[in-house]
């Protein structure tokens, strides 16, 4: 007889360890990192700050934050060895397969040789990223080698020069500030989970961060912005929005962007990324996509009581701001290195191997049987 067990399957509720980086759904509006709620970070903190803050657990002074970002602008350009490398993947390849693979590669270009070095290689990870993906995205599809190195002032906004070839105005500056910023940490979710454990093995910091972009690649963790993008581009008004969820609903469809596995009646970033894709689209003159995003928005609370979470209104937000579907995932991966490698940190700083144990629901104990006999 196999033992009855409680069913734990994706540890949900379970406690798994301590962190002094954030609080989901605890205090304030329902996030914050380091004690300060998302909201007031979003409306008042560029993504540098909130970075460092992660990585230190206080907000820096104007002399620490002016250094801060000349140490991020001064890693900004890719190596031609790993340019080499971006130039040799396909255009058919997964976006974060791209950054997965970048990632590995600065490991092995340039490895962390020791633990002290740690926020150096944050540091370069961070001002790396999005060159990472926008070389390979601007050579694979249109076989143009473009500059890796930027004069913007902010990480967000070096991102968007990078991908449009142009300076980003202000109010896209804005939206890709508060976009990072909303991304950039989530206390033990799948990806921030995947960097601790293998942090705790005490491996390298390129590969923990390697092994978070893998898991974050699996559509149950990221890409629900890449999904709702595609559910509100398919439809042509808020109306056939509303008539065409109505109908996913009846056959039962499952529906992406919506509730969250935390948050039980709202997730606190959705009114705040919601206001910047009604800011971009009203300064870019087309509320399209916003309209249709609300009206989804209304039937699936009417209907389900199902809240729009924080990938949702991203989706709008970054078409108004030039970026291909393809590429929403990766700008995750971008904000989110700041996270886990802060994670990673304090894995490191108090560490204890990550190994829980399982509930055995297999066979009995059986004697062996040798080959003749099983072969009759």
């Amino acid at each position: 007889m196999v033992q009855k067990f409680n069913d734990s399957r994706g540890l949900h509720g379970q406690v798994a360890g301590t962190t002094a980086l954030c609080t989901v759904g605890a205090s304030g509006s329902g996030l914050t990192y380091c004690g300060y709620d998302i909201a007031d970070l979003a409306a008042q903190a560029s993504f540098e700050e909130v970075a460092f803050l992660l990585h230190t657990g206080e907000l820096p002074s104007q002399t620490e934050l002016t250094r801060f970002k000349q140490r991020l602008a001064e890693y900004r350009a890719l190596s031609p060895l790993l340019c080499e490398i971006l130039e040799r993947i396909p255009k058919h390849a997964n976006p974060m397969d791209v950054m997965r693979s970048g990632c590995s590669a600065m490991g092995v270009l340039a490895p962390e040789q020791s633990f002290a070095d740690q926020d150096q290689h944050a540091i370069r990870m961070l001002a790396q990223f999005p060159a990472i993906c926008c070389y390979w995205y601007h050579f694979s599809h249109f076989g143009v080698r473009i500059a890796t190195e930027s004069k913007a002032d902010s990480l967000g906004g070096h991102f968007l020069t990078l991908l449009n070839q142009r300076e980003p105005s202000e109010i896209e500056a804005a939206v890709m500030q508060a976009s990072l910023i909303l991304y950039a940490e989530h206390e033990f979710n799948a990806s921030t989970f995947a960097a601790r454990v293998a942090a705790s093995t005490l491996t390298d910091i390129y590969s923990a961060v390697t092994g978070a972009i893998g898991t974050l690649r699996g559509p149950l963790h990221g890409g629900a912005n890449e999904a709702a993008m595609a559910l509100i581009d398919s439809f042509a008004s808020p109306d056939e929005a509303e008539t065409g969820l109505l109908a996913m609903l009846a056959t039962k469809q499952k529906i992406m962007g919506f509730g969250h596995a935390v948050y039980r009646t709202r997730d606190p970033r959705n009114a705040i990324i919601k206001e910047w894709s009604r800011k971009i689209g009203t300064a870019k003159n087309n509320m399209k996509l916003f309209d249709i995003s609300e009206r989804c928005e209304s039937v699936m609370w009417q209907e389900k009581k199902l809240f729009a979470n924080a990938d949702f209104y991203h989706a709008s937000a970054y078409h108004l701001l030039g970026i291909p579907t393809e590429l929403f995932t990766p700008i995750f991966v971008m904000s989110r290195v700041a996270g886990w490698t802060a994670h990673i940190k304090e894995q490191r700083g108090n560490n204890r191997i990550i190994r829980p144990g399982a509930e055995y629901i297999g066979a009995e104990p059986r004697p062996y049987t040798s080959l003749s006999m099983r072969n009759g």
